[in-house]
């Protein structure tokens, strides 16, 4: 109940400054037309949430019937990994991307997607990419899912609202132009108000979800190890130019696709890699050291047919 109330007041949160761009915009008329599209916004992206983002990235459905044995077993294994959360079946798809990434995305477990970039198939060794894919059922099972690509939406609304009031002005609370200076502080205040909201939603859930994708696989240290090399490979410069274009789904991804951070500042997207790998290494020392047996910090056993 806790966490329903936080999303619904974030939610109500992004909501509201899209109705005051609205208003610093055109006046009454403009804050009524806002909270309209707003509300059509919110209901469009209920229903085609998991359309909109993955046809943003141009993501391909596959499934365990696939010609390739790489993407083969990946969709076996998520199947595999939802059965263990408990979950239905969800979509599976593929990114056409080099960068690791990953998200999930859907207004319900029943309704879910997972997708996975190409270079996070490739780069990574079947026990690590089973970690990832455990981090994304778990914010299916947590119903993170429907929040973060609303929140996604929105965001990316209020961002072209603050661009139309940059280009033609905006309104001072009597309704009259606003000139110049009020314009660039809607288009300045609006996205930078949104994206902190956006990294409120995100960052937390992350942790949470670690921590439950950890339970679902039974390998903590296969999702250290794979956060470890996502994101050395996103601090390298290697970007992804659908996220570039697209910056308000970046906290929908396992690990930021826009770069990477050095801790938890106030303006990162998602929590600094170095405390998530931590915290997944304190859960899996406590069975290791009951067993006497030490814990590594980076690396992981390789499994499967491409190992």
């Amino acid at each position: 109940m806790r966490n329903h109330l936080r999303t619904f007041t974030l939610l109500a949160a992004l909501t509201a400054l899209f109705v005051g761009a609205g208003y610093a915009i055109g006046g009454p008329t403009g804050m009524l037309l806002a909270l309209l599209f707003a509300g059509g916004m919110n209901l469009f992206s209920y229903w085609n949430s998991d359309r909109i983002v993955l046809a943003m990235y141009r993501a391909a459905e596959v499934d365990d019937s696939h010609p390739e044995p790489l993407i083969r077993s990946y969709a076996a294994d998520v199947l595999e990994l939802a059965r263990n959360a408990g979950l239905p079946a969800p979509k599976v798809y593929v990114i056409d991307q080099d960068q690791p990434n990953a998200f999930a995305t859907g207004r319900d477990p029943a309704h879910a997607a997972v997708a996975a970039t190409r270079g996070l198939l490739t780069m990574l060794d079947r026990r690590e990419i089973r970690g990832v894919m455990a981090h994304e059922l778990a914010h299916v099972k947590n119903r993170d899912t429907l929040t973060m690509t609303i929140t996604a939406t929105i965001a990316g609304a209020i961002g072209a609202l603050a661009n139309f009031a940059f280009l033609f002005g905006g309104r001072d609370e009597n309704g009259r132009p606003a000139g110049i200076v009020g314009a660039i502080a809607i288009a300045i205040i609006g996205p930078l108000a949104a994206g902190l909201v956006q990294m409120a939603i995100s960052r937390g859930r992350e942790y949470e979800a670690d921590r439950e994708g950890a339970a679902i696989s039974g390998d903590p240290q296969a999702l250290a190890s794979a956060l470890q090399k996502i994101d050395a490979y996103a601090r390298g410069g290697y970007g992804n130019p659908d996220a570039e274009r697209n910056p308000a789904t970046a906290h929908m991804f396992i690990i930021n696709p826009l770069g990477g951070a050095r801790g938890d500042s106030l303006f990162s997207t998602h929590p600094a890699t170095h405390n998530r790998v931590e915290a997944l290494l304190g859960m899996a020392a406590v069975p290791a050291r009951a067993r006497g047996t030490a814990v590594p910090v980076t690396g992981s056993r390789r499994i499967g047919p491409w190992s």
